[in-house]
C-alpha cells in the first residue's frame, strides 16, 4: 500500500478544511436567514397589539394600536428596510426550506410595497367587517382575562376606543377625498350594528338585558381569583369606561356615518374609483395569486355553473322530482323537511348536528391524512349583536400557543335561511377537513418561520376549504342525495361568485342585476342571495379565490395521480399540500412537481 506524501496529506487536509468551512458557511447562512425571518416578524408586530392578541400573546395588552396614515408610512419604510436586509442573505447557500421562506418573504414584501398605493381604497367600515364590529367581538372572544392585570388591560382598551375611532374617521375622510365611499346600502346596516353595540345595560337603564361587552367583562371578572373589593373596583371602572370613552367612540362614528350616508351613491363596483380598473386587476391577482383577467374568470364561472347545474339535474332525477331545475330549486328552498325550527331548540340542534358531522369526519381522517391538527375546534353561534350583518358561517383560527381553540361560527339568526341539506358541507369547509385542518396544521408546523405559519393566501386557504367539501364524498359521505345536492349547492355558489364578482366590478353590473343572476342560478334563499351580493360589492375580488384555488388543487391532484399511477397515495398528496403552510398557487404547483419527481 502506497503511503501519502506530506504534500499529499496537506492537500487532502486543505480540501477537507475547505469543505468543512463551506458546510459551516451554509449552516450559518441558513441560521442567519431563520433569525432574520423571526426578528422581522417581531419587528412588524411591534406596534400591532390587536394582532399580538389574536396570536395569543399578551404584549401591549391594554392597547389597540395605531391605524393612522403615519403608521402606514412607518410600515412601508419598515418593509423596504427588511427587503434590503433580505438581499444581504446569500440565497445560494440556504437550505431548501430557507430558500422557500426567502422567496415567500420577498414576494410578500414586494406585494405590500405595491399595495400601499391603494391604502385608502378599501371600505374600512362596512357590513362585513370594520372596527365597529371588530372591537366588541375582539374583547369577547380574544381578550383573555386570567388575572387582575388582564382585566385592567381590558378596561384600558375600553378607555382607548375613542382615540382609535378618531383615527378611523380620519382615514374614512381620506378615502372620501379620493372618491372611495361605500354604496348607500351599506350605511343602514353599519349604523344599526353600531347602535346595537351601545344598547342594553348599562347604556340603557330600563333595558332588560346586559350589553354583550358589559356581560362579558362581568363574567370574566367574576371568575378571577380576587377579593370582592378588587372585583367591585374593576367593574366600577369598566362601567365608567363603557359609559365614557367607549360610548363616545361609537356616538362619534355613528354621527360621521349618518353624515357620509347623505353623500353616498348607488354605484356598486370599484370601477367608480380613480384607476378603478387597475385596482380591480390588482385585487384579482392578490386574491387568486394568478394573472387571470376578469374576462377569463367570468367565462370560467359561466362554464362551472353550467357543469354543476347538470350534476344537480342528475340528483333531481335520482330523487324522482317532476319538474325542471328551477322548480327543483324552489322545492329545495322552501320545503319544510329542509329546515329546523326557528327556535332556540332548533338552533341548538343545528349546532349539535354540526359537531356530530365534524366528529364523524375526525374518526375517518387516517384514511386521507398523515398529519392532523392538535388544536381543538369549537362550534359556536355568531353573537346576536352582529348576526344581522354577518355572513352565514366563518372560521377563526386558534392562538399560536394553543390556549385558544379554533372556532367555527354559524349565523343562526333565522333558521329558515340555514338549509339542513348544506349542514354537512358547511361543517367540512369551516371545520374538518377544511379551514381548521389547514390553518391549525400550518400553525403547528416545525422548522418554518412564524410568518409562514400565520400568513395567508386567499386562493390557497379558501381553495382548500372548497376542496374539503368534496373530499368526504370519496370515502362514502353524502349518502343522502339531498345532502349531496347541498354539497353541489355550495360549490355552485362559489362558481356563481366568479360571474357576479367580475360582473359587478369589471362589467358594471348593478346590485340588482347581480342579485337576479344569483337568485336565478341557485337554490339559495333570498336573504342569502342579497347578503352575498352585498358582500362581494364591499370585498372586491375576494370571492373569486375559492373556485380558482379549488380547481388548482384538483388539477395538481390529477397531475400527480396520472404521473405516479399505483405509487400515488392520497395521504402523501395532502401532506404535500399542507406541510409548507400557506402558499401562492404557483409555488404550490412547484411543491407537487417536486413530490412527483421524488416518487418517480
Amino acid at each position: 500500500m502506497k503511503l501519502m506524501t506530506k504534500a499529499t496529506r496537506l492537500a487532502v487536509a486543505l480540501v477537507a478544511a475547505s469543505s468543512a468551512t463551506w458546510a459551516l458557511a451554509e449552516k450559518t447562512e441558513s441560521e442567519k436567514a431563520a433569525e432574520f425571518f423571526e426578528s422581522s416578524f417581531k419587528e412588524s408586530l411591534a406596534n400591532k397589539p390587536m394582532y399580538l392578541t389574536y396570536l395569543g400573546m399578551k404584549e401591549k395588552y391594554g392597547e389597540w394600536g395605531d391605524i393612522s396614515a403615519a403608521e402606514d408610512d412607518r410600515d412601508l419604510a419598515l418593509v423596504k428596510k427588511q427587503l434590503a436586509e433580505l438581499k444581504k442573505i446569500d440565497f445560494a447557500k440556504l437550505g431548501e426550506q430557507e430558500k422557500l421562506s426567502y422567496r415567500l418573504f420577498e414576494e410578500q414584501a414586494k406585494d405590500q410595497i405595491f399595495a400601499d398605493r391603494y391604502r385608502d381604497y378599501g371600505y374600512q367600515v362596512n357590513q362585513m367587517f370594520g372596527l365597529q364590529s371588530q372591537l366588541p367581538s375582539f374583547l369577547i372572544n380574544m381578550h383573555r382575562v386570567d388575572n387582575v392585570s388582564d382585566a385592567e388591560a381590558y378596561i384600558s382598551r375600553l378607555k382607548k376606543a375613542k382615540p382609535l375611532f378618531d383615527q378611523l374617521i380620519v382615514r374614512m375622510e381620506s378615502s372620501e377625498k379620493l372618491g372611495v365611499v361605500p354604496p348607500k346600502f351599506v350605511f343602514p346596516m353599519v349604523i344599526s350594528d353600531s347602535k346595537n353595540i351601545i344598547a342594553g345595560k348599562p347604556f340603557e337603564k330600563d333595558a332588560k338585558e346586559d350589553n354583550p361587552v358589559w356581560a362579558d367583562i362581568q363574567g370574566k371578572v367574576e371568575k378571577l381569583e380576587a377579593t370582592d373589593e378588587e372585583k367591585a373596583k374593576l367593574l366600577k371602572e369598566a362601567k365608567a369606561a363603557l359609559l365614557g370613552e367607549f360610548k363616545n367612540a361609537y356616538t362619534a362614528l355613528i354621527g360621521f356615518l349618518e353624515s357620509q350616508e347623505k353623500r353616498a351613491d348607488t354605484r356598486d363596483g370599484v370601477w367608480k374609483f380613480p384607476k378603478g380598473e387597475e385596482y380591480y386587476k390588482y385585487r384579482l391577482k392578490d386574491m387568486t395569486t394568478t394573472d387571470m383577467t376578469a374576462d377569463e374568470i367570468h367565462k370560467l364561472g359561466l362554464s362551472e355553473v353550467a357543469r354543476i347545474h347538470d350534476e344537480m339535474r342528475a340528483i333531481k332525477e335520482k330523487v324522482g322530482f317532476k319538474g325542471d331545475l328551477q322548480a327543483f330549486f324552489k322545492f329545495m328552498r322552501n320545503d319544510a323537511q329542509f329546515k329546523l325550527p326557528n327556535t332556540d331548540e332548533g338552533r341548538q340542534k343545528y349546532l349539535d348536528d354540526a359537531v356530530k358531522a365534524i366528529d364523524v369526519m375526525k374518526s375517518r381522517l387516517d384514511e386521507l391524512f398523515l398529519t392532523k391538527p392538535k388544536a381543538d375546534l369549537v362550534v359556536t353561534r355568531v353573537e346576536p349583536f352582529r348576526e344581522d350583518s354577518a355572513g352565514r358561517a366563518f372560521y377563526q383560527r386558534p392562538s399560536l400557543d394553543g390556549s385558544r381553540p379554533g372556532r367555527y361560527y354559524v349565523n343562526l339568526a333565522d333558521m329558515n335561511e340555514m338549509a339542513v341539506y348544506e349542514l354537512e358541507a358547511l361543517a367540512y369547509h369551516e371545520g374538518i377537513p377544511g379551514h381548521h385542518m389547514q390553518l391549525a396544521i400550518a400553525q403547528e408546523l416545525e422548522g418554518i418561520p412564524t410568518f409562514r405559519k400565520v400568513g395567508g393566501y386567499t386562493a390557497y386557504t379558501e381553495g382548500w376549504g372548497l376542496y374539503s367539501e368534496t373530499l368526504p364524498k370519496e370515502i362514502g359521505f353524502y349518502q343522502d342525495p339531498y345532502s349531496d345536492f347541498g354539497r353541489l349547492s355550495m360549490e355552485l355558489w362559489r362558481a356563481c361568485r366568479l360571474v357576479v364578482d367580475t360582473g359587478i366590478h369589471a362589467k358594471k353590473w348593478t346590485r340588482e342585476q347581480a342579485i337576479k343572476y344569483l337568485r336565478d342560478s341557485t337554490p339559495s334563499p333570498e336573504l342569502d342571495v342579497v347578503k352575498a351580493i352585498e358582500r362581494y360589492i364591499v370585498m372586491p375580488g375576494q370571492a373569486t379565490a375559492y373556485k380558482i384555488g379549488q380547481i388548482k388543487i384538483m388539477q395538481l391532484r390529477a397531475k400527480a395521480k396520472k404521473a405516479l399511477a399505483e405509487k400515488f397515495d392520497i395521504r402523501e398528496f395532502h401532506d404535500v399540500i399542507l406541510r409548507n403552510g400557506m402558499l401562492p398557487l404557483g409555488i404550490l404547483e412547484e411543491q407537487v412537481d417536486q413530490y412527483i419527481a421524488s416518487k418517480g
